[in-house]
């Protein structure tokens, strides 16, 4: 039969058994005897046994009593480990950031950075998806936050953005198009061309491009990472389009990166989260970084023009 047991009457089980005696464990309890012995005889009654057996100056457990005492003690100090934990996670916090995979290993590793030298309390957990994943994954509580590229048609979230990047061209060293001028987006149709596979935005966001400017590029290979376009583009399977974070920390020499002649393509980086949801301190401090930092380069870019 199952027996409801309060707390309080645990912890004054555990101290009677460990001070052997009613005047000294109400003592420590703050309690009076009285108090304690009606404490300890409803437990015993809820039990329907025994817990200590009483003698004049002291008092002894039964096998029942050690039985409970083993057990109240480890559900005692599960909670106040339970509590404890609790007390940290709400100091230090922690924050699900989901990125989608083009923006995830250029973006996120300066962003993180930066982030952990003004909150060193708070700790990210990254989730890296194409943008579908993460819209279902922030509708359903999964995530906190996503850093993704615009456009976002997400029903029930809020996104902001951030900021924009050029794409750029990349083509392997001595290609045609590595010296070519003016370098035009129509001059990309007579090579072939490696693209990401169509589960990433950012193909569309070149093949929209592309088709605003009646250029159909002869597209030879699909991959799902960016970093594998860049390095077929080296072995001269084709050229590509990427995002100008790419280039930043790309540190081969096989490959020759180009700016387009007229207008640009670019991206629009954004984040995204739920206003339905509960938003810890933790998640509106990055969300006040991500906007603090978007700010500061979009200012450094224009001085830097």
């Amino acid at each position: 039969m199952r027996t409801q047991f309060e707390l309080h009457s645990l912890e004054q089980f555990v101290a009677l058994a460990r001070a052997r005696n009613f005047t000294r464990a109400a003592a420590d309890l703050h309690l009076s005897q009285p108090a304690l012995s009606r404490a300890i005889q409803k437990l015993e009654d809820q039990l329907g046994q025994p817990l200590f057996e009483r003698h004049p100056r002291e008092v002894i457990l039964t096998d029942l009593g050690e039985l409970l005492l083993a057990r109240a003690k480890e559900i005692l100090k599960l909670v106040e480990d339970t509590f404890s934990e609790l007390s940290e996670a709400s100091r230090r916090g922690r924050i699900r950031l989901g990125a989608i995979p083009t923006i995830a290993p250029y973006f996120l590793p300066g962003l993180l950075s930066g982030f952990a030298q003004k909150h060193p309390d708070i700790s990210v957990v990254v989730q890296e998806d194409t943008t579908e994943i993460l819209i279902q994954r922030c509708h359903h509580g999964e995530i906190d936050l996503a850093i993704l590229a615009l456009p976002i048609i997400a029903k029930g979230l809020e996104v902001a953005p951030l900021f924009s990047e050029e794409l750029l061209l990349v083509a392997p060293v001595g290609h045609p198009l590595a010296k070519v001028t003016p370098l035009t987006i129509q001059a990309v149709e007579d090579f072939p061309f490696v693209m990401l596979n169509e589960a990433h935005c950012l193909a569309e966001n070149i093949s929209s491009f592309c088709r605003q400017h009646t250029v159909q590029p002869v597209t030879v290979e699909r991959t799902s990472q960016l970093a594998t376009v860049q390095e077929l583009v080296a072995l001269d399977h084709g050229v590509s389009i990427v995002p100008e974070m790419a280039r930043r920390i790309d540190g081969s020499e096989r490959r020759v990166y180009r700016s387009f002649h007229g207008e640009k393509p670019a991206r629009t980086v954004a984040m995204m989260w739920n206003t339905a949801r509960h938003e810890s301190k933790a998640s509106k401090a990055m969300k006040e970084y991500l906007l603090r930092k978007s700010k500061a380069s979009q200012t450094a870019g224009k001085h830097g023009r």
